[in-house]
């Protein structure tokens, strides 16, 4: 499974797991577009709820609203830089891998807008 398969997984349920293969597109330059054209989001989940039960349980302070590391690691996902890595890859990444910080900026950015267009529902200061 893709490493935003499993972002989706861990926050949309199991039943988000058969629409991951399109929820991460090989290429593309902006990464903005709805993994299936045309087709409805099967079920709108509210995002910051789950994350922040998810932080809670954790027991530690994660930002998971502004970094990509804290809400990986808020879902148990590796959050190694070689796993950010992959997932710049997944998601379409065109820039230097090894500047981490605009990497993992970008990185927040495009799930936070991947999981919008798959039917999750963001808090307003993440809508972009």
């Amino acid at each position: 499974m893709s490493i935003f398969g499993k972002i989706m997984g861990a926050i949309f349920g199991t039943k988000a797991d058969a629409a991951t293969p399109g929820a991460a597109p090989a290429g593309g330059s902006s990464g903005a577009a709805p993994a299936a054209p045309g087709a409805a989001p099967a079920q709108t989940v509210d995002v910051a709820p789950i994350l922040d039960k998810a932080v809670a349980a954790k027991g530690e302070k994660l930002a998971w609203r502004t970094s990509i590391v804290d809400l990986m690691k808020a879902l148990d996902i590796d959050s190694s830089l070689s796993a950010r890595k992959e997932l710049a890859k997944e998601l379409g990444y065109t820039g230097d891998t090894n500047d981490s910080a605009s990497m993992n900026i970008w990185l927040h950015k495009q799930v936070m807008i991947k999981l919008a267009a798959n039917g999750g529902k963001l808090p307003d200061d993440l809508k972009t």
